[in-house]
């Protein structure tokens, strides 16, 4: 019996899966694709300010950003939520951490990966998250680390959209259409509580990017209708046989 195939999200902190590419994670996950999420903090101390605000401790803080990423999790059929808790703000990993990394995409061999753009002056922890996975990426491919292991293949890195597009430098070249598992995002979204500003943004970037979508499926020429979808930029040369 072939294995299923399978996918993995680097996510700085515990809701950039969700806002960013919840609709493709719900999207394979139905298709029969595990998909595991990596979060490498909770962003506890950046990304949860109405917490502060309510006067909660470090502890709770991260207990209730855990309890949201995994019921976001679980609205959207993730196969495994791995949480590093590494700390954020700033996000950083020691060479056990990245090892750690390295062994669990190994583990997973996924057909594709995700992360954040590679420049976001908003947010380095976001663009040093996809520097770790292009460096995790890079050791998991290498037969001279932890001989005897398998090794990885050569899977796509998908840049999934930054919350301030124009200012990072990102430009995409592959629109998905989300459409089908719209309301598992909305859920998702609505699962972070503590970001509750963000589920009617994340909303309109969806219908916006499903514009894009239709414009690029051919316009008024015969183009696939699309009310929600998702845009990415791909890292690394795709092969085809045909155009």
């Amino acid at each position: 019996m072939e294995s299923r195939k399978s996918a993995l999200v680097i996510s700085a902190h515990a809701a950039d899966f969700v806002w960013r590419c919840g609709g493709a994670i719900a999207l394979h996950a139905e298709k029969g694709m595990d998909v595991t999420v990596v979060c490498l903090s909770f962003g506890e101390r950046g990304e949860s300010a109405r917490l502060w605000k309510e006067g909660r401790t470090l502890d709770e803080v991260k207990a209730i950003r855990r309890a949201e990423a995994e019921a976001a999790a679980a609205a959207l059929g993730v196969h495994r939520l791995d949480c590093f808790d590494l700390g954020d703000y700033p996000l950083e990993l020691t060479r056990a951490d990245k090892d750690r990394l390295v062994a669990l995409i190994r583990e997973v061999q996924p057909a594709f990966m995700l992360s954040h753009s590679q420049y976001d002056p908003y947010n380095t922890d976001h663009m040093y998250t996809t520097q770790v996975a292009l460096e995790c990426r890079m050791i998991a491919q290498a037969w001279g680390h932890e001989p005897g292991q398998q090794v990885l293949g050569a899977p796509q890195l998908y840049l999934f959209e930054p919350h301030q597009t124009e200012q990072m430098g990102w430009k995409p070249d592959t629109f998905l259409d989300i459409t089908p598992v719209w309301e598992r995002k909305r859920a998702a979204m609505e699962a972070m509580q503590g970001q509750v500003h963000l589920w009617d943004y994340y909303t309109r970037v969806a219908e916006q990017r499903a514009n894009h979508f239709k414009r690029n499926s051919g316009g008024q020429a015969g183009g696939r209708d699309c009310r929600y979808a998702e845009a990415f930029q791909s890292v690394f040369p795709r092969t085809v046989d045909a155009l």
